[in-house]
């Protein structure tokens, strides 16, 4: 009668040691946990990306307000905090880049006029479009938008660029065009108008032009609000 061999003992699986001391281990694993936490926190209520639209190539032509909306709004609607977005745009109107200016809070975000230029004096761009969200879904403009747009268009002027129009994107597809609905037009002085300055959009406060008015046409300026000595740093937004 053969005899099988013993097996030899399975080796168990050597223990993991730890070089912290309990107490180390202990706050390593609360940071780790806090860190999960902010990652959630982050993923739910600040922007899916800080940077702008990177799918739409560059070159793409805007001639309408509800261009400029179907391009930024998706995005914009969605976000919890304001942030103010700058399309910059070459002599026919046709995108150079999309960049973002800055992000700010909930009601209110903290902008200067050369924000909304730097990169369109890098991109030597002769013209600009701005927009921005409100996060409590009305995109009635706010007074400080109001007077926020027209310091930048005055500063632009000055550098021999265009702010063409700012819209404000609010929720459901929302939007207003500030040159649409004549609370805005280019400063005297500027270049001149590319075909983005056309007629204002179905989504804007303001009525169509009449038959036969080209692209280059103005709408009649508002009485412009009071100008500052210097450009300074403003809040820009309004409350939910």
């Amino acid at each position: 009668m053969s005899r099988s061999k013993p097996r030899p003992p399975a080796e168990s699986a050597p223990a993991q040691l730890s070089l912290l001391p309990p107490d180390a281990a202990a706050v390593l694993h609360l940071v780790r946990e806090n860190l999960r936490l902010l990652a959630d926190l982050t993923r739910r209520y600040e922007a899916p990306r800080l940077d702008p639209p990177a799918a739409e190539p560059a070159g793409r032509e805007f001639f309408r307000p509800e261009q400029v909306a179907d391009y930024l709004g998706p995005e914009l609607e969605a976000l919890a905090q304001e942030q103010i977005r700058a399309l910059l745009l070459d002599a026919r109107g046709r995108l150079l880049r999309s960049v973002l200016v800055c992000q700010g809070g909930l009601n209110v975000v903290h902008a200067h006029p050369a924000d909304c230029l730097r990169e369109a004096v890098r991109a030597n761009a002769p013209y600009l479009i701005l927009a921005h969200n409100h996060p409590s879904g009305d995109p009635a403009p706010s007074p400080e938008d109001v007077r926020f747009t027209h310091d930048v268009g005055a500063v632009a002027a000055l550098l021999g660029i265009e702010l063409v129009d700012h819209v404000v994107v609010g929720r459901g597809g929302a939007y207003v065009s500030l040159r649409a609905g004549g609370l805005y037009a280019p400063p005297d002085g500027s270049p001149g108008e590319p075909p983005a300055a056309a007629a204002p959009s179905a989504g804007a406060a303001a009525r169509s032009p009449p038959a036969g008015a080209g692209p280059a046409s103005r709408a009649p300026s508002p009485a412009a609000p009071p100008r500052r000595p210097a450009p300074m740093e403003v809040a820009h937004g309004r409350p939910p």
